[in-house]
């Protein structure tokens, strides 16, 4: 593990490309102090272009979260505007308050250029969408490997081959459908470094006073609590809502309302949600701690923090790739469960148990700001306003105020995290976590993953164009046979055993999303990236009867650094090969039964198997008409993987 550095560094993490356009860059970082902001551009072939930025400048915003914990936002307009299809080279460099001296990207990630081939860090636009990066659920404590360094291998290739060889073409973007973080399955490790981290940065402590917190009245109340490592689920509340309506099945004990297996050190401050993206995007924080065991634990919990020290160590051995990737390519991020927590608004009575509950509704407002400020601000800045920011920076200086308490209550009723990107193909990113569809029947079903007026502005999205890359963090046509086991769990009024979240869980929804993809104005190529299910696959998906009907690729590569059991996996995917082949009767019991899903084979795996359950990093390459020609993942140590459509699969009835 790292030792202690005496000093502080400029920059704790990125630059993370957000949105980037031929007349818009956004750029986002975290640093340790208030700085201004050089940002030059070298365009391959063109004039050079450079912009002094101070916090408070149009284009520049500083959010302050602890007296060294800052977060930059850039959003640039660039006239003249960036060209087409060349690489674009940037120097980026900080200067501190009350310094004359510039701090360049040499002196604070001397690693994130591809020195070899490249002397600075840069990017590129291409015209036409023809390759994207895409993945899913990256927990930092799983003993695969990390996806992000097959992405990592995959840039450096491109740029030393030059467009030669068998590789892609530059990806458009890094494309991350879910689970950025998992902030209710935390490693001991990972929280004590947590912890360390908010003492490092001055990170003031968040007032906990009123939430019905026995025992604990701030933030750092928690580290001394003995039941802050491995046993939180003891201070999380219990739900009598939940009870009352499944007391049959769960026999009148009130549950923990946050009752994932792994909710034992699960986040809940603001600022440890905030710290643990800066851990799992920078290897700088962790130069910054000494990782010793907290006082607190019990010879269980140390020796478990023991057995998880080792996977943390090789995780954060990776990063350097992680943030050389997302310094070199634009991403788009969109959130799933565990970036918040597991089963987040599952169904009607989560949801009335969880926001009815001032100590469970103040975990998700926080998981919410940290995701505004680390991702959701990158995709859409448009859509957080100027009072929105300055509520945030108030809550930010005072956690646990009145100002935190009333950003909350407005963060949990905004509705603009979806978004929209001007590629070609265009890029069409859906929030599937809180615009939901309550069942109106009963209050533990599932609820749909888009509601009506969801659905009907998805439609109007979709108009006039031809194709689209379209993103919803579940599969929206995932494995018959493990939805059909979640519908029987949730039959059984136990839909949390077995995340019964999918599209088709919901009759509302399911008709909806279908119908969306037989409109007479939908596009006619969709290729639907997804992630979620800690295993990768791909299916065609064809109108049966319906031959000028639209085109659609079902991709899934989840998760990142996460699989799926092995054993487990493989039964379920014989069985489910076996009981709704394309030709089943079977597929006529379904929500999808006037629809032919046909699934891929991944190359290389054992005769009869549609589903990868290996760690990586999804790449696709479309045509010049939207329509992908080649799928693979790519695994750091496993090498890469097509899925390969078979002809005699493929064939009409």
């Amino acid at each position: 593990m790292p030792g202690l550095n005496a000093d502080v560094p400029l920059v704790l993490a990125g630059p993370i490309l957000r949105r980037v356009e031929t007349g818009r860059l956004c750029l986002w970082l975290a640093v340790t102090t208030w700085c201004r902001v050089r940002l030059r551009l070298f365009p391959e072939g063109g004039n050079s272009m450079e912009w002094l930025l101070s916090p408070g400048d149009p284009a520049c915003r500083l959010i302050s979260a602890g007296r060294q914990l800052h977060f930059l936002f850039v959003d640039l307009s660039l006239i003249p505007p960036l060209p087409w299809d060349r690489w674009i080279g940037y120097d980026l460099a900080l200067q501190a308050k009350d310094s004359s001296d510039w701090s360049d990207w040499q002196q604070w990630a001397p690693d994130l250029a591809y020195s070899s081939h490249r002397p600075s860090p840069g990017f590129r636009l291409p015209r036409r969408v023809t390759s994207v990066l895409h993945g899913s659920c990256r927990k930092p404590h799983h003993p695969s490997a990390d996806g992000m360094v097959a992405a990592d291998h995959l840039l450096a290739s491109c740029l030393q081959s030059d467009g030669k060889q068998e590789l892609p073409a530059w990806p458009a973007m890094l494309v991350l459908t879910g689970d950025q973080i998992y902030a209710d399955d935390v490693a001991g490790p990972m929280l004590r470094a947590i912890q360390l981290l908010l003492e490092r940065l001055g990170v003031p402590d968040e007032d906990l006073t009123g939430l019905e917190l026995e025992g604990v009245h701030t933030s750092s109340d928690l580290y001394n609590h003995v039941h802050c490592y491995y046993q939180r689920e003891h201070l999380l509340p219990k739900s009598h809502t939940v009870r009352s309506i499944t007391r049959f099945f769960f026999a009148g004990a009130a549950k923990p309302i946050f009752i994932a297996d792994s909710a034992h050190n699960h986040l809940i401050s603001a600022g440890e949600y905030l710290a643990m993206y800066l851990l799992v995007w920078s290897p700088v924080p962790w130069s910054l701690l000494e990782m010793t065991p907290p006082n607190t634990l019990d010879s269980a919990g140390r020796r478990r923090f023991d057995q998880e020290l080792p996977l943390i160590a090789s995780f954060i051995q990776d990063l350097p790739s992680a943030r050389r990737v997302m310094a070199h390519l634009q991403v788009a991020m969109i959130f799933d469960d565990h970036d918040i927590s597991d089963d987040w608004n599952l169904h009607r009575a989560w949801e009335d148990a969880v926001y009815g509950h001032p100590f469970s509704r103040r975990m998700v407002g926080n998981g919410l700001i940290a995701y505004l400020i680390c991702q959701g601000w990158g995709n859409r800045p448009e859509a957080f306003d100027e009072e929105l920011l300055t509520c945030v920076e108030a809550a930010m200086a005072k956690p646990g105020g009145r100002d935190h308490q009333e950003l909350v209550d407005v963060i949990l009723r905004f509705h603009g995290w979806d978004f929209d990107w001007p590629t070609e193909p265009p890029l069409i990113v859906l929030d599937t976590r809180t615009r939901r569809w309550h069942s109106e029947s009963l209050a533990v079903q599932p609820s749909g993953l888009l509601d009506w007026e969801a659905i009907t502005e998805l439609q109007q999205r979709l108009l006039g164009k031809t194709s689209v890359l379209l993103v919803s963090a579940a599969p929206i046509f995932g494995v018959k046979l493990i939805e059909v086991i979640q519908s029987l769990f949730t039959m059984l009024g136990k839909p949390l055993l077995v995340d019964a979240e999918n599209w088709m869980a919901h009759p509302g929804s399911a008709f909806g999303i279908l119908n969306v993809f037989r409109h007479p104005g939908t596009p006619h190529h969709f290729v639907v990236l997804s992630g979620d299910v800690h295993y990768s696959f791909v299916y065609d998906v064809e109108l049966r009867g319906r031959r000028g009907g639209p085109e659609i690729w079902q991709i899934c590569s989840s998760g990142i650094r996460n699989e799926f059991p092995p054993r487990l996996l493989a039964i379920l995917d014989h069985l489910n090969r076996w009981l709704y082949s394309p030709r089943s009767p079977l597929n006529w019991l379904t929500s999808r039964r006037r629809m032919r899903v046909i699934p891929r084979k991944p190359e290389g795996t054992p005769a009869g198997r549609r589903l990868l359950d290996r760690a990586g990093m999804g790449l696709v390459e479309l045509n010049s008409e939207g329509r992908p020609w080649r799928i693979r993942q790519l695994t750091p140590d496993k090498g890469t993987i097509e899925f390969v459509k078979r002809e005699a699969e493929a064939r009409w009835e």
